[in-house]
């Protein structure tokens, strides 16, 4: 089985550099260019199953390949974004003037790091690897979730520590690519954003 593990298109708030977790945004029109980009990509893929984290710029980043394929998206909350907890709603910039020492660990030690009012890298380790466990069958499988999901994912198949959480290359639109086998993770490919020729967007402006 092939699983296809991708990460929901630009929203207005990566555009603003503020938090999203597991709050609502709404995809740009790069966004959605993305999303339609993505379902070009995989439309040859033999797609039989797309789960979605239920948010919905990942529901809406998964529509377009949903029609191209006529397969039904599902929700899994399995796939939510991390909890930022009391950082959500609010930008880069003023968590780090209010609350310089967690975002000082979250970038450096990010494995240390619980948000008031929301979860650790731990947590979310959890939900995926419940997730993972349950993925079964013979079709291709495409998963639209989040930046953390998907740097978690690559991690676990490649036995790194959640402390190298921010080694691999994570991209709106994009995706990795797994081979699974009874139970067996493999990464096939980290980062494939071929498709979003003219459509990259700079991450590094996002409240990551």
């Amino acid at each position: 089985m092939i699983v296809y593990v991708a990460r929901h298109g630009e929203t207005d708030w990566n555009r603003e550099g503020r938090y999203q977790g597991q709050r609502e945004s709404h995809l740009t029109a790069t966004g959605r260019a993305q999303a339609e980009a993505l379902a070009a990509a995989l439309d040859s893929a033999e797609i039989g199953r797309i789960v979605s984290s239920p948010l919905a710029r990942c529901r809406d980043t998964a529509t377009p390949l949903s029609i191209a394929t006529g397969i039904a998206v599902e929700d899994d909350a399995l796939l939510l974004e991390i909890g930022h907890g009391t950082w959500e709603g609010r930008l880069r910039s003023e968590i780090e003037r209010d609350d310089p020492e967690r975002m000082r660990a979250w970038r450096a030690h990010p494995q240390t790091v619980t948000f008031d009012g929301g979860e650790s890298l731990a947590g979310v380790y959890g939900r995926w690897r419940t997730f993972a466990s349950k993925l079964e069958g013979n079709n291709s499988v495409a998963v639209i979730t989040h930046d953390v999901l998907v740097r978690v994912a690559i991690l676990d198949a490649t036995m790194r520590p959640l402390s190298r959480l921010w080694e691999p290359r994570v991209v709106n639109g994009g995706y990795a690519r797994f081979a699974v086998n009874g139970g067996e993770w493999i990464l096939l490919d980290e980062c494939v954003d071929a498709h979003l020729t003219g459509l990259l967007v700079n991450t590094e402006r996002q409240a990551l």
